[in-house]
């Protein structure tokens, strides 16, 4: 009966060192898996205008697909940089002391965002950060009370800045890999460079980027 009660004796005691050290493994190997880097596809649609001052704009749809890489910091944080081909644009109806009239625009962008990714639950994050983006080609036509502002397809990336910075922000719903999620970004760079016409300094178009979002990622 001694015999007994010194092997329970001892095998409590094994299992209260042991016990603690199975626990901490359980929590190391989830924390190893929470933390294991991400890559990914994602597709969305922009709905992408210009934001001017002196004319109405009119929101003007476009693609945006693109690749990402998500590393996390901890549990509640990662670090997202993307590459993404990204369409924007809008119609723009403007008037100035020098002319009235209408232009559409459409702009096809390299994007690099680097995004920080902020998880409330394991499936609802919320993301912010700042993009680069390079301007790639575009098609443009423009109606003007003055004809030698007419023009159409006639699109030289020299007349634009081929550098657009701003910053994103968004929220996003992830079910094991999948994901959804909406963003807004908006441009720093003012899209059109200055350029003397009969004599007048002008910036056309006189705007910045301005585009929401809605897409869907998957990682693997």
């Amino acid at each position: 009966m001694l015999s007994l009660n010194k092997f329970a004796l001892n095998l409590g005691l094994l299992v209260l060192l042991i016990f603690p050290a199975v626990i901490k493994s359980q929590e190391t190997t989830s924390a190893s898996n929470t933390l294991i880097p991400k890559f990914g596809a994602r597709v969305g649609i922009n709905f992408s205008n210009l934001s001017t001052e002196n004319a109405t704009d009119n929101i003007l749809p476009g693609l945006c697909i693109g690749a990402f890489a998500k590393f996390p910091i901890t549990k509640y944080f990662a670090f997202q940089p993307e590459v993404n081909f990204s369409m924007k644009g809008a119609k723009v109806d403007y008037a100035n002391p020098l002319v009235t009239g209408s232009a559409n625009y459409a702009f096809n962008y390299l994007e690099v965002p680097l995004i920080g990714v902020i998880n409330f639950t394991d499936n609802l994050s919320i993301h912010a950060g700042p993009y680069a983006a390079y301007l790639l080609s575009g098609s443009t036509k423009n109606n003007s009370s003055a004809n030698i502002f007419d023009f159409e397809n006639n699109f030289n990336p020299d007349n634009y800045e081929r550098i657009d910075l701003g910053a994103a922000i968004g929220a996003s719903l992830n079910v094991d890999r999948v994901g959804l999620g909406v963003r807004y970004s908006r441009g720093f760079t003012t899209i059109g460079k200055e350029s003397t016409v009969s004599g007048a300094l002008i910036r056309f178009p006189d705007a910045i980027n301005s585009v929401y979002s809605v897409f869907a990622a998957i990682s693997f």
